[in-house]
């Protein structure tokens, strides 16, 4: 096995310039009980209300958002994979959006890369949630993390919309 140095990993990279107005419409139709999980979230976070402050919330930090590709997956399915910035540091995420029969996003899964901007992200999401239900989702310590993994992550938060 070896690994090369000089190749570019895609989050360093920029978006597709066709894609610069794009605006997730997924996100303003949401089934009363969507949910979203991924890898800067412990756990699963249901509720249309909650899901779609997590999204907002997660746009509002961005210093730059840019779409590498957005479009259908499947039957139900809609893919989106963007780079953008998070004080400074640069963030990419493939997001996979299910719908349900009636058209409305379901479910929503976030995959974050590299991990040291995951980190960081997840611990300014934290930041931004206190006080709140959501919260317990971001990572605030590692010795929470752990004493909260084996119950946040079988069951979800159920936010009151």
């Amino acid at each position: 096995m070896t690994t090369t140095a000089n190749v570019l990993p895609q989050y360093l990279g920029s978006g597709d310039p066709a894609l610069k107005n794009y605006f997730p419409a997924w996100v303003n139709n949401m089934a009363v009980d969507a949910t979203v999980e991924g890898s800067m979230l412990d756990g699963v976070v249901q509720g249309a209300d909650a899901v779609r402050s997590i999204v907002t919330t997660i746009r509002s930090l961005y210093e730059h958002q840019e779409f590498k590709f957005a479009g259908p997956y499947g039957d139900n399915g809609f893919l989106e994979d963007y780079v953008a910035k998070v004080n400074g540091e640069p963030i990419g995420c493939v997001v996979l959006v299910t719908r349900n029969a009636a058209g409305q996003t379901q479910h929503v899964v976030a995959s974050y890369r590299p991990r040291t901007s995951l980190l960081l992200f997840a611990r300014l999401l934290g930041e931004r949630f206190a006080g709140t239900p959501i919260a317990e989702h971001f990572a605030a310590s590692e010795s929470t993390s752990q004493s909260k993994q084996g119950e946040s992550s079988r069951r979800p938060s159920v936010i009151p919309t």
